[in-house]
C-alpha cells in the first residue's frame, strides 16, 4: 500500500488530522478532537504510534492527553499529570511543546512548559516530573516573560549522544545539558537582544525557535526575536545569517529533513505588526546554510495576506520529495508537496493553528 503520511493540527479549539496517501494530492481531513481544548503542542511517537498533546482548558487547566489509535480516542487525565511539586513558587500555565526521546528510552517523554520549565515522563507520557537540573538553575530567577509569556518551546535531543540536549527559552535563550538534563550551560554567545540596553547578553534572549538537523547535529538554526542564527559547534556560538530576507523577525524555524543545508522559515513585518511584510504571505528558504535565502511564493495569496504563523506552526515530512506545511493564526493549512516550490491550500475556516507535526505511517 505505500507509506502514508498523517498530519496533526493542533488550534485553540482542538486538533485535527489530515491523511493522504505518498502522493500527497488530497487530504482526508478528521476533527475537531479534544474540542474547545487549546493545543499549543502535539507530537507523534514514532516508537509505538500514539499521539501526545498538550491541552489547556479553562476549568480542567494544562494537561497532557494521548491517543493510540491516531486520534479516534483520547485519555484524558482526570487530574494534572503535569505539574510542579509541592512547595514550588511555581505553578502550571500550560505545555508548549512535547519531544519523545531517542529509541534507547523507549517510554521517555519531554514536555516543555510556561513558565519556562522542562519535564519527563518515564511511561510514555503517563505522569510527568520537573527535572530540578534546570528549574534550579541560577539564571530562572532573572528570566523575564516576553510577550507569549515565559515559555520553554524547544526541546532537541542530540540523534546519536542522547546525554546532550538543546533547550530554548522565551525569554531566556538556549541552554544545553550533556548529562541528560542534569545540568546546563548557557549557550548564546552571538545572540542578540533587541530590547536590552546590553545587546550580546550571557543569558535573557528571547529566542522564538530552535531547529537542529539529525544528520548533522552539531548545526542549529535559530530564529530570535529580530534575528536569524546558524551554529556550527552545539551552541557554543552563534553566527548572524540575516541575508535578503525582508524582515529577521519571525517565529518558526524548520530544516529540511534530508539537507541539512536547508531550511525553512516564515518572516513578519515587526515585534509591533507580527504578520507578513507587505501583505505577502511568503516562505523563505536557504539551500546554503543562511547565505543567502529566496521566496517562495507559488500558490501563496500576494496580496493583502495579513498572516502570522506561530513558532510551532510549521513542519516538514521524511518523503521524497520533502513536503512543508503551514498553519495560520486565521486557520489556513498550507502544503508542498516539492520542497517548497509550490504551494496548496488544504484547510479553511480552522481555529487559530498553534502547532502543525507530521509522521509517515509505514
Amino acid at each position: 500500500m505505500g507509506a502514508e503520511l498523517l498530519l496533526l493540527i493542533g488550534t485553540t479549539k482542538g486538533i485535527w488530522t489530515a491523511r493522504s496517501d505518498s502522493k500527497r494530492a488530497s487530504f482526508d481531513f478528521n476533527g475537531p478532537h479534544l474540542p474547545g481544548s487549546q493545543v499549543y503542542s502535539v507530537a507523534f511517537d514514532g516508537r509505538n504510534q500514539r499521539i501526545l498533546a498538550g491541552t489547556s482548558s479553562l476549568h480542567w487547566g494544562s494537561v497532557v492527553c494521548r491517543s493510540d489509535d491516531l486520534g479516534e480516542t483520547w485519555d484524558e487525565p482526570e487530574e494534572a499529570n503535569v505539574k510542579f511539586p509541592e512547595g514550588s513558587d511555581w505553578s502550571l500555565k500550560r505545555v508548549w511543546q512535547l519531544q519523545p526521546a531517542g529509541a534507547d528510552q523507549p517510554d521517555v517523554v519531554y514536555a516543555g512548559a510556561e513558565p519556562a520549565s522542562l519535564f519527563r515522563s518515564e511511561d510514555g507520557g503517563v505522569t510527568f516530573d520537573l527535572m530540578k537540573g534546570l528549574y534550579d538553575h541560577p539564571h530562572r530567577p532573572q528570566w523575564t516573560p516576553g510577550n507569549g509569556g515565559l515559555c520553554l518551546h524547544s526541546i532537541l535531543i542530540h540523534p546519536s549522544d542522547p546525554d546532550k540536549m538543546f533547550v530554548a527559552i522565551s525569554t531566556g535563550g538556549v541552554y544545553r545539558s550533556e548529562d541528560r538534563g542534569d545540568s546546563w550551560t548557557v549557550s548564546n554567545e552571538g545572540v542578540r537582544a533587541q530590547f536590552l540596553p546590553n545587546k550580546y547578553p550571557e543569558f535573557g534572549q528571547c529566542v522564538h525557535k530552535i531547529a537542529m538537523h539529525p544528520l548533522r547535529p552539531d548545526t542549529l538554526f535559530l530564529q530570535n526575536h529580530w534575528g536569524l542564527y546558524r551554529t556550527d559547534d552545539g551552541a557554543k556560538s552563534w553566527t548572524d545569517i540575516a541575508n535578503g530576507v525582508p524582515s529577521d523577525f519571525g517565529f518558526p524555524m524548520v530544516v529540511h529533513p534530508h539537507d541539512p543545508e536547508t531550511a525553512y522559515i516564515v518572516p513578519l513585518e515587526s515585534d509591533g505588526y507580527r504578520c507578513t511584510p507587505e501583505g505577502k504571505c511568503r516562505v523563505y528558504r536557504t539551500r546554503n546554510s543562511g547565505k543567502s535565502w529566496e521566496a517562495l511564493t507559488e500558490g501563496l495569496p500576494q496580496t493583502d495576506a495579513h498572516v502570522t504563523v506561530l513558532r510551532d506552526g510549521m513542519a516538514a515530512d521524511t518523503l521524497e520529495p520533502a513536503g512543508i506545511y503551514f498553519g495560520t493564526r486565521t486557520g489556513e493549512v498550507y502544503a508542498s508537496k516539492n520542497e517548497g516550490d509550490s504551494w496548496n491550500l488544504i484547510a479553511q475556516h480552522l481555529p487559530p493553528v498553534m502547532s502543525v507535526k507530521t509522521a509517515v505511517l509505514d
